[in-house]
């Protein structure tokens, strides 16, 4: 998720790290000493937008004695699939960023092995997986939405959109960039939010809609929010000229925390009647070759320490019970009030039909 997790543009020298490793990690040089093959190195697969605190990953290597290495692989969606590709050769031992659009395709793929995470017992009810057999454990959660330019929208005097049927009216045409349902994990949930606000008979005429309407359509979400999208810095330097994007609820935080000098408020608006709810998991890769060092990073990521520092690198919500979340980050990006969600089995069994129909309708 994510949300935003969002904001890679502007993390370089911000006290960020954002490791990548151009391929899976054996362990066969870092030397013995721990079980699960005697690596020293646990590799974590991710998408794009993993960030944590250096302070806080030291604080790992320090008391798990393993070395992280991160390989970041795209999307969401497209890590998804690629890990499911070489799960018997696996690029690494956890797999973080499958969310609650994907995970019946990973758990059917037989992706992850169990392991029950110390401390999962502090998980929110609400965000934790029944039949799972503990294969993933929750990590963060957050809103899909529409963002809006703030100022494009002031410069015309236009009332931007709050809701899904707005995003079809005249007024609104040729302003939406929203991401690749089949390729990216946003552009999933926003397609699986308006079936669930127009049910499985009316999404495909919407979309039929919001297509006439001038939709533009990009694979993943750094060319969305950091290329087409006006609002955001990164769209700023990129001249993007579409004032809506599909990104998260958390991403107005971001641009203020980001920004130099900051603004006293967010440049960037929610519509907050376009929300879907996200929960993003991690589990252990089922041929991980560092099984126990995988274990750890497990335990890890469901830390209070960890938990408590994702929201301002990664801009997304913890799971953990009373762990805390900044003040500019409830400021800026409070979460959606009445999101859109939709049971797991019901993303599970029409998922993949919906891509298709999507596919053959939006982009064809």
């Amino acid at each position: 998720m994510n949300i935003t997790k969002k904001v890679t543009i502007l993390a370089v020298g911000l006290g960020l790290v954002t490791l990548s490793a151009c391929g899976s990690s054996d362990g066969g040089d870092d030397g013995g000493g721990r079980s699960g093959g005697g690596s020293k190195t646990v590799t974590l697969v991710s998408h794009n937008s993993w960030a944590a605190s250096k302070d806080v990953l030291a604080a790992f290597e320090k008391e798990s004695g393993y070395k992280l290495k991160v390989l970041e692989d795209g999307d969401a969606g497209s890590a998804v699939n690629k890990a499911i590709l070489t799960k018997d050769n696996p690029q690494g031992d956890v797999f973080f960023g499958v969310d609650n659009t994907l995970l019946s395709r990973a758990l059917d793929n037989g992706l992850f092995q169990p392991y029950e995470a110390k401390e999962s017992d502090l998980v929110l009810p609400e965000f934790r997986v029944g039949g799972a057999g503990h294969r993933v454990t929750p990590v963060d959660t957050g809103d899909v939405c529409v963002n809006y330019d703030k100022a494009w929208f002031e410069e015309r005097d236009l009332t931007p959109p709050r809701t899904f049927d707005d995003l079809v009216e005249p007024e609104y045409k040729d302003l939406l960039v929203v991401e690749n349902a089949s390729t990216s994990s946003p552009g999933l949930g926003f397609l699986l939010g308006t079936a669930a606000e127009y049910g499985d008979e009316g999404w495909q005429d919407y979309w039929k809609k919001l297509k006439a309407n001038g939709v533009k359509v990009v694979d993943g979400w750094e060319q969305a929010y950091n290329e087409e999208f006006s609002g955001s810095a990164g769209g700023k330097q990129a001249k993007g000229d579409r004032p809506l994007v599909v990104s998260y609820a958390s991403s107005p935080p971001a641009e203020v925390i980001y920004a130099d000098p900051k603004p006293k408020t967010a440049p960037t608006g929610v519509a907050e009647g376009t929300c879907f709810r996200q929960v993003e998991y991690a589990g252990l890769l089922a041929n991980a070759k560092n099984p126990e060092g995988g274990k750890a990073l497990l335990d890890f990521l469901i830390s209070k320490r960890f938990q408590e520092d994702m929201p301002l690198n990664m801009f997304v919500y913890p799971v953990r019970e009373a762990a805390r979340v900044p003040g500019e980050f409830t400021e800026f990006g409070p979460r959606a009030e009445d999101p859109e969600t939709m049971d797991p089995a019901r993303i599970a069994d029409h998922r993949d039909q919906w891509v298709k129909s999507w596919t053959s309708l939006v982009l064809k």
